[in-house]
């Protein structure tokens, strides 16, 4: 099973900008959480500081607590270990060129010294299968790069990717948007099939995608967390009249 994240009195900077504000939330194990907001409002920001991506920007700070399960991820843990065990998805799929498709998969796990030839097929195997993909390149695996892939399928390569570490929680953020309707639409089963196993953090500008994928959501707003909710109420009957206006197309 998966593991749950508390976030308590989380903020950060971009030098002197502060772009997240006092952020409080409760992200259970093994559900999808989705993160919805107008651009700007510190979603992406919120993902990143989960797993510290948000520090490996130049002037780039936060404050708070982030647990996930027993690691207190801002409590002196090794950044390279948070990154193993909390998994990031980009918008724009990043496959290494001139790796091919297996390379690809198995890059974090040599990264992490991982050198056991027959475990590593296993788990590059396993990754594909969950993330989907493994029937449709199973036969070119060495032959043919990351970078050959259709958008979508560079998209689920690199799920594969975040997958083969073995982290606990995955996070994605606008893992569909590049993509056409079709691909997104494989990304979005997909998600729902990996909560089975992972607690996953979606940031999304699409509501639709929020309301079809998502157990709960926070709505977000100039660096504040509005509201934190089950995505049937937050779409149906919020309890602020700001999410009410965001959810209805009033603005954002």
């Amino acid at each position: 099973m998966g593991v749950g994240i508390e976030v308590k009195a989380l903020n950060a900077w971009y030098g002197k900008h502060q772009s997240l504000n006092d952020i409080n939330m409760s992200v259970p194990a093994n559900h999808v959480t989705a993160v919805i907001g107008p651009s700007g409002c510190g979603k992406s920001t919120f993902v990143r500081c989960l797993n510290r991506m948000h520090e490996t920007i130049p002037e780039a700070r936060a404050e708070g607590t982030v647990k996930v399960g027993e690691m207190e991820v801002y409590g002196g843990a090794d950044p390279v270990e948070v990154r193993r065990r909390i998994g990031m998805v980009f918008q724009k799929p990043n496959p290494f060129p001139t790796m091919s498709i297996y390379g690809n998969v198995a890059a974090g796990l040599k990264l992490n010294g991982f050198r056991n030839r027959k475990q590593m097929d296993e788990l590059v195997e396993r990754s594909l299968k969950m993330s989907a993909l493994w029937e449709e390149v199973k036969d070119n695996l060495h032959k043919k790069s990351g970078a050959s892939l259709s958008g979508g399928q560079q998209q689920r390569l690199c799920i594969a990717r975040a997958l083969a570490v073995e982290p606990e929680v995955l996070l994605m953020d606008e893992p569909a948007s590049a993509l056409d309707p079709i691909s997104t639409s494989k990304i979005e089963e997909l998600i729902f099939q990996l909560k089975q196993h992972y607690t996953v953090v979606i940031v999304t500008h699409n509501m639709q995608q929020a309301a079809r994928v998502a157990e709960q959501t926070g709505f977000f707003l100039m660096g504040s967390l509005i509201e934190f909710d089950k995505t049937e109420k937050i779409f149906t009957n919020p309890a602020d009249k700001r999410t009410e206006d965001y959810v209805t197309g009033r603005f954002g």
